[in-house]
């Protein structure tokens, strides 16, 4: 289960830092431990914590990688027992040293806000780093993001886009955002309105708003894709209506790029430009 980032500071890049317990269980030594972390997770999914404690912890003491994240888990969230930022990062640390993905991101997460350890963006980048090398995407979009800030890293917003690249060949629809934006503006790549179209493109298929708006101006000036008013309206309608109560940036200039758009529109144009937005569900 994906852990979103938790850095804040763009309109790109909100997300939560949300902990939780991973239902992947890699390199057990026997088929009945297996059996036994199992219940462990069903005992945790069902809110029987004290339960899941009693098999977390044993296992985790005897160095069982997925257990000691678990409990790590439980620390940080603060359910069956009293909320420790302290322990959840010892936990973490012990599963990130066996390679625990999940631990490294989590740890790295931790690091960046300062949470049971210093806050010191050297030692997230590097726990990022580990688990992004091991293909976690959330861990990708963060180094992406560190080194196109320069924190923790020297900033290089070539390594940005291959990092953004990578989680982006996933789905992840962030870095799908941030590296049509390095397109757009040609940073760390050459500048592409055609790329900044195709991530756009796949960004605003998801659903994400912000995508959305751009690419309706892509389609309304004719940038990386043929001129074509209507869907430019039709992005720029859906940005304008689904964007979040509390993202009332994009959703104002959403709304201004429609209406100013439908200036240079025909009323026939302007209805098939509402059916399409009407019509449209995220993919």
């Amino acid at each position: 289960m994906r852990t979103p980032s938790a850095f804040t500071g763009g309109r790109v890049i909100a997300r939560l830092a949300v902990l939780a317990i991973a239902f992947v269980v890699t390199a057990l030594p026997t088929a009945s431990s297996a059996a036994t972390i199992e219940e462990a997770y069903l005992a945790y999914t069902r809110g029987d914590y004290t339960e899941a404690l009693k098999i977390f912890v044993p296992l985790a003491e005897d160095g069982n990688r997925d257990a000691q994240y678990s409990v790590g888990v439980i620390y940080s969230n603060g359910r069956g027992l009293p909320q420790s930022y302290v322990e959840a990062a010892k936990w973490f640390r012990r599963a990130a040293e066996k390679g625990q993905s999940g631990a490294q991101y989590d740890l790295g997460v931790l690091y960046a806000k300062g949470q049971g350890v210093p806050q010191s963006w050297s030692e997230a980048a590097k726990w990022f780093r580990m688990a992004a090398d091991q293909g976690k995407a959330s861990a990708q979009y963060n180094m992406g993001f560190l080194y196109s800030q320069g924190q923790g890293v020297g900033q290089d917003y070539a390594q940005a886009a291959k990092w953004f690249r990578m989680a982006a060949e996933q789905g992840d629809v962030d870095s799908e955002n941030r590296l049509a934006a390095l397109y757009l503006a040609g940073d760390g790549v050459p500048q592409d309105y055609a790329e900044a179209a195709r991530w756009y493109r796949k960004a605003a298929d998801q659903g994400d708003t912000d995508a959305q708006n751009e690419l309706g101006s892509l389609y309304g000036n004719g940038h990386g894709v043929e001129k074509d008013y209507v869907e430019a309206y039709r992005w720029f309608e859906l940005a304008a209506t689904r964007s979040p109560a509390n993202d009332f940036e994009t959703r104002e200039n959403a709304a201004r790029n429609r209406d100013m758009i439908a200036t240079r529109m025909t009323p026939a144009e302007i209805a098939e430009a509402q059916k399409r937005a009407k019509a449209w569900k995220p993919q």
